[in-house]
């Protein structure tokens, strides 16, 4: 993951919400996890360890 894969995340993180939709991220590995609480972006956006999780909550 690196700044190109931040700003899809974020891009899409914006055109989902102004769609009324959601974003969220299913098992993201540890580097990506790392990566995204570096930045800060997994207070945006919700990252959840089982699937079934991620599409329920």
């Amino acid at each position: 993951m690196d700044s190109t894969g931040i700003n899809i995340l974020i891009a899409a993180h914006r055109a989902l919400t102004q769609a009324g939709g959601w974003l969220r991220l299913a098992r993201p590995t540890g580097a990506v996890l790392r990566t995204l609480q570096l930045v800060g972006l997994d207070t945006v956006i919700d990252c959840h360890e089982p699937l079934h999780q991620a599409l329920t909550n």
